[in-house]
């Protein structure tokens, strides 16, 4: 198979993940349906009524005050999710998995830096060979590249 041929292989698997079918435009930004929460505003919790004499009695005790449903995940004033490096990693290593030949085991990435993060993979001997783990690092900075447009580390 050729180098071309694997290159766009990448480029698709990469863009159905991040973006559908859409290629990836400049001018256009995707939709962050995957990263946002739904409604970013905290919300109340309903408690449920209580159904027998000695639970209602139990429930005016507790005063009755609504209890905050825990927010998603925080956002920067861009709309990307901060996540912290551990996270981004398994990201990054879910992703990378999907590719065929990958190792099982073996394999080790390590988010670092902070406005720019980046990312390094690195192989246990004998988990993978040398062509294959060639091939997976020169599909991460494509990888990182687009995650960067929806994540952002967390310090």
């Amino acid at each position: 198979m050729s180098d071309d041929a694997k290159d766009a292989g990448l480029v698709a698997m990469i863009s159905s993940i991040l973006g559908g079918n859409k290629r990836a435009e400049a001018a256009s930004r995707p939709p962050l349906a995957d990263f946002m929460p739904a409604a970013p505003t905290a919300e109340v919790a309903q408690i449920p009524e209580a159904k027998s004499p000695k639970l209602q009695g139990a429930s005016d005790q507790a005063g009755a005050a609504p209890k905050l449903v825990a927010p998603g995940p925080p956002l920067t004033p861009d709309g990307k999710r901060l996540l912290p490096a551990d996270a981004i990693a398994d990201l990054v290593l879910g992703e990378l998995r999907k590719i065929e030949d990958f190792p099982v085991s073996g394999v080790s990435v390590t988010v670092y830096g902070y406005r720019h993060w980046n990312a390094m993979i690195t192989f246990a001997p004998f988990s993978t060979t040398f062509q294959n783990a060639t091939r997976f690092r020169q599909a991460l900075p494509d990888l990182i590249f687009k995650l960067r447009r929806f994540v952002e580390l967390e310090i």
